[in-house]
């Protein structure tokens, strides 16, 4: 009888559980980066020698999985707010 998954504590462990939710299952996961499903199953958040495998894997981005190593996505950092475009009166 297996145990009732609990659930997330952490913002990184809703991410880990979307990246594994991404591939189908952590079996899927854990046979995509060669190691145990077992292995997966004690992670709390993705490693960080495994950050960019799961992304590559998941395509979830480094700066979601690990956010506390790789520090928020620069691409964000560069959006400028579209300009204020006055309408004329008709």
């Amino acid at each position: 009888m297996s145990r009732p998954a609990r659930p997330p504590r952490t913002d990184l462990e809703r991410v880990l559980k979307m990246a594994i939710a991404r591939v189908g299952t952590a079996t899927k996961l854990a046979d995509e980066l060669g190691i145990s499903p077992s292995a997966i199953s004690l992670w709390d958040r993705v490693p960080p020698d495994r950050i960019l495998d799961v992304e590559r894997i998941t395509g979830v981005s480094r700066f979601e999985l690990r956010p506390d190593i790789c520090g928020s996505d620069p691409r964000l950092d560069e959006v400028e707010p579209a300009p204020v475009v006055e309408q004329q009166a008709a």
